[in-house]
């Protein structure tokens, strides 16, 4: 990364929003920050158009025309051939060849992640990379969750890898200087839960080594409470939980909304709630958590949902420049050649 000029390869087909959300996203950043740099990927004549409407990106911006698009529905399989000429092959692959700092795409998850894996390769010692992303909480601060859905299998090995990778990222994101790890479970108890999860727990004991504080299990009840700064989970039930949060918010708001419209009465208490409910909004927002990284590959690649908002793409973009200049690969490398030192000693 040239000093203090971020380069961010965007991938401007993926997502629902396609070329309009992605530039939008961008011209935020771009707004912020004069330094930032973008390559764009993906049909020029769509991109060009949705750039000319933000004075803010005409000097930052290059744009690479991709003449494929993955779809929603592409097989990770079929994505894979198709690198060199889709919008999101080309933009990790501006990554592998040191042309941007990082990549972001809104587009298929799995494909995205084959691609990431084929082209960037997982880095020493780490076995699968994950996805990890940041949920809101009632503490004092945020919390990192991984696998998010990268990884529907995982055995102990693989989980304990992933509390070192979500270590490592909560220090940059959140701040915590000993990152408070818990393996999601089905109980508390150390009876509880499968094999798998039960012998990650105890590798997890054993490791003193390891630069966090592992505290053992978490239900899915208490994501929120503030309990944890990192919760570890194979990539299936991390899907499932993180849509659930997103969908319980949801529900929350428009349980909300229907409820202070239901008669003049509750429209007065509307009114009168109306700063206490835009918090709550905020606060439950997805597009103001959005950028997911794959975490453990030889470079930067960060999913925004595929539904995020000129906003949540922003924030995505926030994402990868983040980590991108506190050099997140090499920060989790050098964790993980102490932790093998320490090991061996």
């Amino acid at each position: 990364m040239t000093a203090g000029k971020p380069l961010i390869a965007l991938d401007a087909m993926g997502g629902d929003g396609g070329p309009a959300m992605t530039v939008a996203g961008a011209a935020r950043v771009a707004a912020r920050d004069p330094n930032i740099r973008f390559i764009l990927f993906g049909d020029e004549g769509l991109i060009a158009a949705e750039v000319a409407r933000h004075k803010a990106l005409g000097p930052c911006v290059e744009i690479v025309h991709a003449p494929d698009v993955i779809s929603g529905e592409d097989r990770p399989s079929q994505a894979i051939r198709r690198t060199k000429t889709t919008s999101m092959g080309m933009a990790i692959l501006a990554v592998k060849e040191g042309r941007a700092d990082a990549a972001v795409s809104a587009g298929n998850t799995g494909a995205l992640m084959a691609m990431s894996k084929l082209a960037l390769r997982t880095m020493a010692g780490i076995d699968r990379p994950a996805l990890a992303g940041i949920l809101p909480t009632l503490g004092k601060h945020n919390l990192v969750m991984l696998d998010l859905g990268a990884n529907t299998e995982c055995d102990a090995r693989n989980l304990a890898q992933f509390a070192v990778m979500g270590a490592a990222y909560s220090k940059i994101v959140i701040g915590v200087d000993l990152p408070r790890v818990r393996l999601l479970n089905i109980g508390s108890e150390e009876m509880k839960g499968t094999d798998t999860i039960r012998d990650a727990a105890q590798l997890l004991r054993e490791a003193e080594h390891l630069h966090l504080s592992f505290e053992g299990f978490i239900e899915s009840d208490r994501l929120g409470r503030g309990e944890a700064d990192v919760i570890v989970t194979d990539g299936f039930s991390g899907n499932i939980a993180l849509k659930t949060v997103e969908g319980t918010a949801r529900f929350v708001t428009d349980l909300l909304r229907r409820a202070f419209t239901s008669s003049f009465r509750s429209k007065m208490g509307f009114l009168l709630s109306k700063p206490a409910l835009h918090l709550l909004r905020v606060h439950l927002d997805p597009n103001n958590y959005n950028g997911a990284v794959f975490l453990g590959l030889n470079g930067l690649v960060v999913k925004s949902h595929g539904g995020a908002n000129p906003h949540g793409m922003a924030n995505a973009i926030g994402v990868a420049k983040k980590l991108a200049a506190e050099r997140i690969a090499d920060r989790i490398a050098e964790d993980l050649a102490q932790i093998a030192t320490k090991a061996a000693a």
